[in-house]
């Protein structure tokens, strides 16, 4: 494989993430042209919102365009472990079907192919699966109990929570299915970070199942961090100090545990109006804003991208963005009000949502989406 054909991969999985671990052994993968393994885990935990249907699905997309197998966890027994949608088992197998449908739309939303993506569910995989056993022990083995109460924030859970022990179990246990899975590429929010570097610290001592190249030499797996959108509520500290920005940052992302601080893949026109007129967006503010968080990260995602504000004629008429640079300047310079932005945004991203409506209207996955909004309002 050529040097730019190695660049222009390199590009793609690069785009619009916050960090990738092990860039240069990614380089290197890249450079033999070798099958590179991607996956991204997810708990079965209720409705999709867009930073698992958009956010995530775009990031797949990016690595599809650039050669790789991509696959999608979906983790029914780590949904378990921490007690989503009330730790019901049946309950989460059943909303399992739910979770494949509104990824597999959300990858069309957003142009990728879905039916080249592998769904692996958890009970499959561990099922007559020794080795995966033993690799979650070996994990465990090579890692401290001290590490692993820290890792338990992936979780969304706080340091020094009181927790059941299952909760221990977790991390290495999705470390495990990196390994258990012959995954080189492990991807998701940057709220993951600590479990993938356990995965990365531990990967050339491991025995059972250890990740291997082409050549069948041990090497690490590399880790790719996308952005964690923010969720539409003010924050519980503002304004926000520079040096607590981060940390507020990712206890601030879209979370469905607080409904109306998320938009779903699923709401209708009208719902995703109501909620961004609702957001938080602080006039002239560009850096913690959560609308301008979706316009840079969902509607000025690809290159060619335009946003399109309708203004009455007194308000200055209607405006069209083609950069999102363009847009913050207006905006922080106050040549546009906060309701003009929250109504433009809320536009593209009810059109981007269009074709996961439409995927709904099939009688018998919207008798999923039925099922799953039940439950959603009852747990």
């Amino acid at each position: 494989m050529n040097g730019s054909d190695t660049e222009w991969r390199l590009n793609l999985i690069e785009k619009n993430t916050e960090e990738i671990l092990g860039k240069d052994d990614l380089v290197k993968l890249l450079e033999t042209g070798e099958p590179i393994n991607h996956y991204i885990g997810f708990e079965i935990s209720g409705r999709i919102h867009i930073g698992t249907g958009l956010m995530c699905m775009s990031k797949v997309k990016d690595f599809m365009d650039a050669g790789v197998s991509c696959s999608i966890f979906l983790a029914d027994w780590h949904s378990w472990i921490n007690d989503k949608l009330g730790g019901d088992r049946a309950i989460i197998k059943e909303a399992s079907n739910y979770f494949k449908e509104g990824l597999k739309a959300s990858l069309k939303a957003v142009g990728g192919n879905p039916d080249k993506v592998k769904f692996v569910l958890g009970t499959e995989l561990y099922h007559n699966a020794d080795d995966f056993w033993a690799t979650l022990i070996e994990v465990s083995k090579n890692t401290t109990l001290n590490r692993i109460v820290r890792s338990t924030t992936i979780m969304g859970r706080k340091e020094g929570e009181n927790i059941d022990f299952a909760k221990l179990i977790y991390p290495p246990m999705q470390v495990a299915d990196i390994f258990y899975q012959g995954i080189h590429l492990t991807h998701a929010g940057i709220d993951q970070r600590k479990a993938h570097v356990i995965a990365i610290d531990v990967a050339k001592h491991l025995r059972i199942k250890p990740l291997k190249n082409a050549k069948g030499e041990v090497i690490k797996p590399i880790a790719v961090h996308h952005h964690l959108l923010l969720g539409l509520q003010k924050p519980r500290q503002w304004p926000v100090p520079k040096e607590n920005l981060q940390e507020l940052w990712s206890s601030m992302k879209m979370s469905k545990s607080i409904p109306d601080s998320a938009i779903f893949v699923t709401d209708e026109p009208d719902v995703i109006k109501k909620k961004m007129q609702k957001a938080f967006c602080p006039e002239k503010d560009v850096e913690f804003n959560p609308v301008l968080d979706y316009a840079k990260n969902l509607v000025f995602r690809e290159e060619n991208a335009a946003l399109e504000i309708a203004r009455a004629e007194k308000y200055g008429g209607n405006i069209s963005y083609d950069s999102y640079q363009a847009l913050a300047d207006d905006y922080a310079g106050g040549k546009l009000h906060p309701m003009d932005l929250k109504a433009g945004v809320a536009a593209a991203i009810t059109k981007l949502l269009e074709p996961v409506r439409q995927h709904f209207e099939e009688p018998e996955i919207k008798a999923m989406k039925d099922k799953m909004d039940q439950i959603a309002t009852t747990r």
